[in-house]
């Protein structure tokens, strides 16, 4: 009987979902690795992203059609803007100079009515009184008689038979950058907003110094036997944020609170788009602070709490991740105004419309990219980019070079967009390392040759299709400060070729100069012992060999022996932090569209091991940190642009990254998904999707007809199996009747 419904099944669908959700209003997409955070004040990848923005809600949020970006409100009511004092507290005006600016206030008014999703860290006793007791704060004690087992049958905190809510408040926010100061929780912003917020710094001494008391009085009462790993997982340490003063963000009123800069800082405002910002309920930091909880390894970091449209409904990293709408979500509609040719593409069809449309987000792991191109095609998954792999199968090449969905592609409704990433991919040195770091001249020259050397222009082809721009600085495409022509390329790596003009890559022989100058002639030091250097990775799959194999191919050209050391994703991060490696690669994608968002990857204070900031190659120019001090709170202009290009010039000439490229984005969607308009700055792009289930289910229909050979097969398997018992049973009849 088994086999026979095992026959059956794989005959009638293919469907990797439960038929219950072929109507549904869901949408089906998926992820390569499993988030490692998804707490927002630790989180800082665009993989975490996905899911954080559906679920969070910092202030800001940027228009969804507009281009370029703009800043419009989310839970506020207005976009803040700074008031400028000097020394003796007198305003000053939005242009004043940098140099009299003596603090920076934001002042921030939240949108009465927005609420937190339903969860058991806001469940009271009684009728919900302010004044009633938390149901689940003392899940260790006796605040939750029975509960014990019940947790112990369903390991989630959805599971909990009392869930409730609140209003959003200023509290909430302020909870939140306090956060940034726990050393606990490794805030990679932290270094960076202590050059800002006011008593930022400060407030992380002093909740480290209390950290260091309490744990301190511990090991004096256990003695010798005591583990603070041990004693932390079986009596959690919560540390009440509330306690702490945090003078520079401070609650004006119920909805109302104030950010105080140090200095004038522009920039700043686009943070507050930025899940960092996002808010925290002190309600569920305490919730999640008991030993029940973190035995069972639930915390914020996997179970998060927000306003957003949706929240989690399932989490089983290594297989699927599931959201559903948030029932408390506020008021909140798609736009009704756009770019010129929004209209006409359709993208405002639905102006005004509450909201988010979606019911349900599924989140499927599909660490193989065939795999996942695979289901798109059948139309398990909305949408796909475009891998080396299939880009022959999907891109069709013009008669002018232009690039365009294949005859096969449009045939099946799907369309194509594209846009341009402000992203730049390249590979970092470690600047802390004795042989590849350092800012002698012939460290320099090292770098420089082995910039040269590795030809980026053939790994865009060959790796990314040739849908790139092989990058001259850390700046970007559509960012203010990104030079192109004569005036924007790199001479440090390239020659200008006026017949053609365009850069063209300096030759191996001037790359063998520098290399002997630096004291590696032939590849070999003043001993004869070749030059090693090793690169660090996290790459798997089938494309990592080819990667890594053409890496060590471009070094040898120098006889450079390039050694590969892989490893996870957990553990290169890990090298990252701890500054064990000599080269790696690393990309990065804008936070906001600002130089100073890329520019702030090589300055000095924001060294990762010195200071766990996103200088991941612990660049340090005090020129160049000079520069970017003054160049950071400047608006755009000619001025502005001078320093910039001097920082520029600096960063060429130290090599502290072989400059890689700018990607172009290609994306494919399903005709049944609309308001799909590319936004790269921004994560919460899924409350604007509108799926048509039905549409989907006929084309879905179309696409995988059943599979009945294996039933044929199976049928005429059991006839031969009974061709033999029906000649006995006919042999035996005969021999009845025989006299």
């Amino acid at each position: 009987m088994l086999a026979t419904q095992l026959v059956f099944s794989a005959c009638l669908s293919n469907n990797p979902y439960r038929d219950a959700e072929r109507e549904e209003n869901v949408y089906y997409s998926a992820y390569y690795e499993a988030p490692k955070h998804l707490d927002p004040v630790i989180s800082y990848s665009s993989g975490q992203y996905r899911f954080l923005s559906q679920i969070y809600e910092p202030p800001l949020q940027y228009h969804y059609l507009k281009r370029p970006y703009q800043l419009i409100p989310l839970t506020t009511t207005a976009v803040p803007e700074p008031v400028y004092y000097d020394r003796s507290g007198a305003v000053l005006s939005e242009d004043a100079p940098t140099e009299l600016v003596e603090r920076a206030i934001y002042t921030i008014r939240l949108r009465p009515g927005v609420r937190f999703q339903p969860h058991p860290s806001f469940a009271r006793a009684g009728d919900g009184e302010e004044d009633q007791r938390y149901l689940y704060h003392d899940l260790d004690g006796h605040g939750a008689e029975g509960f014990a087992e019940q947790l112990e049958r369903h390991d989630e905190v959805w599971h909990f038979p009392e869930q409730g809510t609140r209003e959003l408040t200023a509290a909430d926010y302020v909870y939140q950058i306090k956060r940034m100061a726990d050393p606990r929780l490794h805030c990679p912003l932290f270094s960076t907003m202590t050059n800002y917020i006011v008593g930022l710094e400060e407030l992380g001494s002093e909740v480290s110094a209390d950290l260091t008391r309490t744990r301190a009085e511990r090991q004096r009462s256990a003695g010798a036997f005591y583990s603070q790993q041990a004693d932390e997982r079986e009596h959690p340490i919560w540390i009440d944020l509330d306690r702490f003063d945090l003078p520079g963000v401070r609650v004006v009123d119920r909805y109302t609170y104030e950010i105080e800069l140090k200095r004038k800082y522009p920039q700043f405002v686009y943070w507050l788009a930025m899940p960092f910002f996002a808010p925290m309920p002190r309600e569920a930091d305490r919730f999640f602070a008991q030993a029940a909880l973190v035995q069972r390894n639930l915390s914020l970091d996997n179970r998060p709490v927000g306003t957003g449209p949706y929240m989690l409904e399932s989490y089983v990293a290594q297989l699927q991740i599931a959201l559903k709408r948030n029932p408390n979500f506020h008021s909140e509609s798609y736009p009704s105004d756009g770019d010129p040719g929004d209209r006409e593409a359709g993208l405002l069809d639905d102006a005004g419309e509450q909201l988010p449309f979606l019911d349900r987000i599924v989140f499927k792991l599909e660490k193989e990219p065939i795999s996942r191109w695979g289901k798109f095609q059948q139309g398990y998954y909305e949408t796909a980019g475009i891998t080396t792999e299939i880009f022959d199968q999907v891109i069709e090449v013009g008669s002018e070079g232009a690039l365009d969905l294949s005859p096969d592609m449009v045939a099946k409704g799907i369309r194509l967009r594209k846009s341009v990433d402000p992203t730049t991919y390249y590979f970092a040195f470690n600047m802390n390392d004795d042989q590849v770091g350092g800012y002698s001249e012939d460290r320099r020259q090292l770098r420089q040759a082995l910039s040269i050397a590795l030809d980026i222009e053939e790994w865009v082809q060959i790796f990314v299709n040739g849908r790139a721009q092989s990058a001259h600085g850390p700046v970007p495409p559509g960012i203010f400060g990104h030079r192109t022509g004569v005036n924007g390329f790199n001479p440090v790596v390239y020659r200008w070729n006026d017949k053609t003009a365009s850069p063209v890559r300096r030759s191996l022989e001037e790359a063998k100069e520098l290399l002997a100058a630096a004291g590696y002639a032939g590849g070999k030091d003043a001993e004869g012992k070749p030059l090693v250097i090793y690169f660090d990775t996290y790459w798997s799959g089938p494309d990592a060999k080819a990667r890594t194999d053409w890496l060590r191919k471009q070094f040898a050209k120098l006889d450079v022996d390039l050694q590969i050391r892989q490893t996870d994703y957990n553990r290169f991060n890990d090298k990252v932090r701890q500054g064990n490696y000599q080269l790696l690669s690393w990309g990065w994608h804008a936070d906001y569209p600002d130089p100073e968002n890329f520019l702030f990857l090589l300055y000095g204070p924001n060294g990762k091991i010195r200071y766990g900031g996103e200088n991941i190659c612990n660049y340090d120019n005090p020129l160049f940190d000079q520069l970017f001090s003054q160049v950071e709170a400047m608006p755009n202009g000619d001025k502005r642009e001078v320093l910039l290009n001097r920082m520029v010039d600096i960063a060429r000439d130290d090599a502290p990254w072989i400059w890689g490229y700018h990607p172009l984005r290609f994306e494919l969607f399903h005709e049944w998904l609309a308001n799909t308009k590319p936004i790269s700055i921004s994560y919460n792009f899924l409350k604007y999707r509108k799926v048509d289930p039905l549409l989907r289910l006929q084309r879905r229909e179309s696409w995988n007809d059943p599979i009945w050979w294996p039933f044929v097969l199976f049928a005429f398997a059991m006839a031969l199996m009974a061709v033999p018992v029906i000649v006995r049973v006919r042999r035996r009849d005969r021999e009845v009747r025989s006299p």
